[in-house]
């Protein structure tokens, strides 16, 4: 299987990837949104899910910040309904 090269399909991936954690997470968001400790929660998924996308991107996309977005756009901003002291 050859790389990922286009931003755009690792946009996507990332995404994808992020919102498997977050469906098989689903308890872990909300207690983390709610106690602003998500990403303390979710540490040792959201390494497993970049080492993933690092593993199917080029070196050049696996070292930008596009995982780090999708992790912003579907979790953080998705959660935002969920009461919380953070907003």
């Amino acid at each position: 299987m050859s790389l990922i090269e286009n931003q755009d399909q690792a946009r996507r991936l990332a995404r994808a990837i992020v919102s498997d954690v977050a469906l098989y997470n689903r308890e872990k968001v909300e207690q983390g949104i709610k106690d602003d400790n998500i990403f303390e929660l979710l540490s040792d998924q959201l390494a497993e899910g970049r080492e993933h996308f690092q593993s199917r991107v080029s070196q050049e996309l696996a070292q930008s910040n596009i995982f780090d977005i999708a992790v912003v756009d579907v979790l953080i901003k998705r959660a935002g309904k969920i009461e919380s002291n953070i907003w």
